[in-house]
């Protein structure tokens, strides 16, 4: 693919487990470039060799994107052809791509789509679910407090929300979301989509949280997908400007005290402005 020209910029889905679904498109593509950017390229060596391929790679992730942006643009400049890959589905969907991307888009060089799976789509294709409007929210903060003030502010979101979780955090999360929001919510979790031990389990979030470590293991990659709020619950409560009201009767005060007045107030759950009057005590 190297021309007179600059090079062209692929923007490549990968399967998330099954190579099967590596689409047609996607070999060729692979198969044709200069270069292979990849979030690992050990993982990335092994899906070229599963198809018969070796191509020369470039490390590309969180931790290095600064620095090889620039490498892979004057790559362009020099007319040849990349294909940005993430470890799993599509890249710049919790993954690295976007700076690229831009940096792309920003110099005028050519700009392809080649897509794939997803792990967002997947999982709200089996949810039972409706997916018609969602907020994807790929991985909530690793810090409790954190966690839960972010919980707090979706708790009124009337689409559906999909996140992304590691098993070592999924007790963790799961308490949370059951605290933040309605414990009888239809939720599904999808544990390893696409490989050989992929399990879907549905129920309100309160008893898929008790079945983690028994009907639900702990390992793998999961999906959350929990249904959004009533729309008459989302307009009962903006948790944004009810953590507003506790800071400003907080600075007045005892903790406690503003945390009853602000759930009376606003009428955010009482559990959810405890967390807040827990976490301000801890700081």
């Amino acid at each position: 693919m190297t021309g007179e020209s600059s090079g062209v910029l692929y923007v490549v889905g990968t399967p998330l487990g099954n190579l099967a679904d590596l689409s047609d498109r996607a070999r060729r593509t692979l198969a044709e470039v200069d270069i292979v950017a990849a979030e690992d390229t050990r993982r990335t060596r092994r899906l070229l060799s599963s198809i018969g391929l070796q191509r020369p790679l470039i490390s590309y992730h969180a931790h290095n994107e600064a620095r090889q942006t620039q490498r892979l643009i004057s790559a362009l400049a020099d007319g040849d052809s990349v294909a940005l890959v993430s470890d799993a589905g599509t890249p710049n969907i919790s993954d690295p791509g976007a700076r690229i991307v831009s940096a792309v888009l920003d110099a005028g060089y050519p700009l392809v789509c080649v897509p794939g799976p997803s792990a967002v789509a997947a999982a709200l294709s089996i949810s039972g679910i409706a997916g018609d409007r969602f907020a994807f929210e790929g991985f909530l903060p690793r810090k409790g407090s954190a966690r839960r003030e972010r919980l707090a502010a979706l708790s009124a979101e009337s689409r559906t929300l999909v996140l992304f979780e590691a098993p070592h955090r999924m007790a963790a999360t799961m308490a949370d979301l059951v605290a933040a929001l309605d414990p009888e919510r239809p939720a599904a979790v999808a544990r390893e989509l696409t490989k050989v031990h992929e399990t879907l389990t549905t129920g309100t979030l309160a008893s898929l949280a008790a079945r983690l470590g028994d009907d639900i293991p702990l390992k793998g990659e999961f999906v959350i997908v929990v249904q959004g709020a009533s729309e008459s619950s989302a307009h009962d409560a903006d948790p944004a400007a009810a953590r507003r009201v506790f800071e400003l009767l907080r600075a007045e005060l005892p903790t406690a005290a503003a945390a009853r007045l602000t759930a009376k107030i606003t009428g955010v759950e009482r559990d959810v402005v405890y967390r807040w009057a827990h976490d301000a005590q801890d700081v």
